[in-house]
């Protein structure tokens, strides 16, 4: 099989982060301005990759909570900051995710996780979340100074695993993730895991379902 490795999207699309809104409503008495903080994040990492900004995903969450909490005319302090963010650590998997990774492996496919968080960071999440059996391989961006959707982060993973990029499929639930993916050569996978209609603009993956099962029945049907 020639397109035997799969890589995952981490944040959203693994891990649930409804577990981060009991820390975010405890600061910001508003468990709703955990999606403002992180569409701010990811515009803010897209915005550093193009214009080639070097720094950590970490730093930019830091970054954006005083951002968010600036807006809202407060201050927050360093012990509310390290609590929201450490939460990131101990995230759960979604439901569908076990399973589906299970029936990919049965199947034959290489696993690997890759996010724009530190290898540090994404080492952690997989271990507390339980998949470490679950995932051959975590990778980070973190060595290539930018973030996805950079094209070249997409190159540095295909290096990584040593494969093709054409031979290598991105399953993310954020279409600019999905749409970067491709555009550097990559299939793809999206998983709605929102409701939100696709950006009409983005290149639209092959597979595209509401739950893990689902995008994996139709990626192991795909490449059959």
């Amino acid at each position: 099989m020639a397109r035997d490795t799969i890589l995952f999207d981490i944040n959203e699309t693994v891990l649930d982060l409804s577990g981060l809104k009991p820390a975010f409503e405890e600061t910001f008495k508003d468990p709703g301005v955990i999606s403002t903080w992180f569409a701010m994040l990811l515009h803010n990492s897209t915005v550093c990759a193009l214009t080639d900004v070097k720094t950590g995903f970490a730093s930019l969450a830091g970054a954006m909570l005083d951002a968010v909490a600036a807006r809202r005319g407060m201050e927050i302090s360093d012990e509310q900051r390290t609590k929201m963010l450490s939460g990131f650590a101990s995230l759960k998997p979604h439901g569908d995710i076990i399973p589906a990774l299970e029936k990919l492996r049965s199947a034959g496919y290489r696993t690997v996780a890759f996010s724009n968080s530190s290898l540090e960071l994404v080492s952690n999440q997989i271990k507390n979340a339980g998949l470490s059996a679950h995932f051959d391989e975590v990778i980070s961006v973190e060595e290539t100074g930018s973030f996805k959707p950079d094209g070249k982060v997409y190159q540095f993973v295909a290096d990584k695993v040593q494969r093709d990029i054409a031979d290598l499929r991105l399953v993310a639930t954020h279409d600019w993730d999905t749409h970067g993916a491709m555009v550097a050569g990559m299939k793809a996978a999206y998983i709605d895991r929102s409701g939100a209609p696709y950006h009409p603009l983005f290149k639209r993956p092959d597979v595209y379902a509401s739950n893990m099962n689902d995008v994996v029945d139709e990626i192991i049907t795909d490449d059959a």
